[in-house]
């Protein structure tokens, strides 16, 4: 295997903090490697040094020669007049290319981003096709190595998909090598064939493992495992070396001077194995909630919003119980937001923002909402004025907790409690909103993306602490795996109906790729209306066997049938004791899949039918 990129021993510092040291990564050809770790534990701080764009305190980096690798930054700088492709054309500039040749690489790259406009104005462009705008600038110049931090941010569940598609060499094109830091684990999963986490946890700063992140994952609480038992076996042995040390002079005289000095450090491997033990200390969430037992706390029923002309959302119910847990899904801008803040209104007026229907709370309801845009964060404010905005201590479940232990429980040292919230990480920023949050006894949470930023370890507790929520949970995420284990159903956008429920993601992704397939057969589409309506297809007299004229004859029929079958399911699915029934919302849909693929087929056996008796 060809390397590529070696760092030996790199080691960095931000003033008095550590972020890593003496880290060893090698970077072949073929490499799909994810850099996880703990928010500061200096990840994206490694891609810049690999990069050349900031210098390590030690260590040293090695190039095989003539390798390119480019840099793909969380945020990016663009021409915000220019369009798409005048932005791409200008990173162009001085390239020994003719002009054909860069206007086909440039277009090329745009369609395969799916940029339906090259010429709007990139200030026009949400966050999301900014960064596909970002990976296609990236990809311009063909790096050898492709460095990639939080690749993911600001894009929605269909970039993520596309991203994915791209990096496994679906659409082209692509580098076979790339690093990249990341927190969203499914991605992770697909996407990789090597996992580096850094964190003070291990000996040597890191830990890597060649294969899948679930792998990666197994042979980390492994690892971890093995550490703690090393704690406890060192222990033992240092008890007794200890009270063989204290029986005073004369027996330790008798005693090699080896043995006191085996004893010596045997003390200090323990305090090593300690502190990497307790540096894999989490933050400790846990939502606090009312304990009302009512049977509904929110009911909507016929609710619709739009967006100027723009549907968001029609006749839609929703009904949230104690221990309901609802996931919201679609691309951005499709609804999801606004739906979190209707709810968020609790319905006054009787749906008040509403276009038509309505929405009833049960009586002194607790509704908890989580903002995803951070607004409600002073910047200016100090992190202590944040955690404890009425003095020096909280009320936390009925008892008071100083400031400095609040504090800790989110993983924040005594000496950031004076810093600034902006100059804070985005994940520390979040944790102070989620102590916020639990603060407030709840009812119905509202988390409306509380994933940004937050570090794959402070994911886990979050999901921990969201199954045991006794409340009623609305949860938009981009985040798939929290999805899949901490939500009952599924509410989806965009699908073949609009908004409908699933039993879960994957049956989303189904039915907008089934979506997305009927969108790339327009002949067969127009060919099934055509059936419905009893309307003839013209064509020339062909040549079609006995068994073959009769199965055509019969296919409008058959088409028929199973479009009402889908009709059906479709608003069988809609009613109240099937939505709130995953099992039975689970057999729906499985039978609505098998009628959708009997359809497709026969959609498909009617064209090469027609064909045939087309034929001259």
């Amino acid at each position: 295997m060809s390397n590529l990129i070696n760092c030996q021993s790199l080691s960095k510092s931000f003033g008095a903090q550590t972020l890593f040291s003496s880290i060893n990564l090698v970077v072949a050809r073929g490499d799909k490697i994810g850099v996880i770790g703990p928010n500061g534990s200096g990840k994206s701080t490694l891609l810049k040094i690999i990069c050349g764009l900031e210098e390590p305190d030690d260590g040293k980096i090695l190039f095989r020669k003539h390798v390119r690798s480019n840099y793909l930054a969380q945020m990016d700088l663009f021409d915000e007049e220019a369009g798409a492709a005048d932005n791409l054309l200008h990173s162009l500039q001085g390239q020994s290319l003719d002009e054909s040749e860069k206007n086909n690489l440039v277009f090329t790259l745009l369609s395969r981003a799916e940029f339906a406009d090259s010429e709007i104005p990139v200030r026009l462009l949400s966050g999301g096709w900014r960064k596909r705008l970002s990976i296609c600038r990236s990809l311009l110049l063909s790096p050898d190595v492709l460095v990639m931090d939080e690749p993911t941010n600001h894009l929605d569940i269909e970039g993520i998909l596309w991203l994915e598609k791209m990096l496994s060499g679906g659409l082209g094109g692509v580098p076979t090598t790339f690093l990249l830091v990341s927190h969203d684990r499914y991605f992770l999963e697909n996407c990789t064939n090597r996992i580096v986490e850094l964190s003070a946890v291990y000996p040597e700063g890191s830990f890597q493992v060649q294969g899948s992140y679930s792998k990666f994952v197994k042979e980390r609480h492994h690892f971890l495992k093995g550490q703690l038992q090393e704690e406890e076996r060192l222990s033992n042995k240092v008890r007794r070396e200890t009270e063989w040390l204290q029986r005073g002079p004369k027996a330790r005289a008798t005693k090699a001077k080896y043995r006191i000095d085996g004893a010596h450090k045997m003390q200090d491997d323990l305090a090593e194995v300690k502190a990497r033990n307790r540096a894999s200390s989490r933050v400790q969430l846990d939502f606090d909630a009312t304990g009302r037992k009512t049977k509904n706390l929110l009911v909507a029923r016929g609710i619709t919003k739009s967006y100027g002309e723009k549907p968001l959302f029609a006749d839609l119910d929703i009904t949230l119980s104690p221990g309901s847990r609802l996931g919201l899904l679609g691309r951005n801008g499709c609804g999801k937001s606004t739906l979190m803040q209707v709810l968020a209104g609790g319905g006054g007026n009787g749906g008040a923002g509403l276009d038509s229907g309505q929405i009833k709370v049960a009586d002194n309801v607790q509704i908890v909402s989580f903002d995803q845009n951070r607004e409600a964060i002073d910047p200016a404010v100090t992190l202590r004025r944040a955690l404890a905005p009425e003095g020096e201590s909280i009320m936390y479940r009925g008892r008071s907790l100083h400031v400095v232990s609040w504090a800790k429980k989110f993983l924040f040292q005594v000496d950031q409690l004076e810093t600034p919230v902006g100059q804070l990480s985005g994940g520390e920023q979040a944790r102070i909103l989620i102590a916020g949050l639990m603060r407030q006894p709840a009812d119905i949470l509202l988390l409306d993306e509380p994933t940004n930023d937050l570090d794959i370890a402070s994911l886990d507790v979050l999901e921990a602490s969201l199954l045991d929520f006794p409340g009623a949970l609305v949860l938009v995420t981009h985040d798939r795996f929290l999805l899949d284990r901490v939500c009952h159903r599924i509410l989806g956008f965009g699908g073949s109906d609009g908004v409908a429920y699933y039993a879960e993601y994957k049956q989303w992704l189904q039915d907008l790729c089934s979506q997305e397939k009927m969108k790339d057969s327009p002949k067969k589409l127009s060919a099934a209306a055509d059936n419905k309506k009893g309307i003839a297809k013209p064509g020339k007299k062909g040549h079609l066997s006995y068994m073959d004229q009769r199965e055509y004859d019969q296919m409008e029929e058959k088409i028929s049938a199973l479009e009402s079958r889908i009709e059906e399911l479709q608003q069988k699915m809609e009613r109240t004791e099937i939505v709130s029934d995953s099992a039975k919302l689970g057999e729906c849909w499985q039978e609505l899949e098998t009628t959708r693929s009997d359809a497709e087929k026969l959609y498909t056996r009617w064209d090469e039918l027609e064909t045939m008796k087309n034929r001259e």
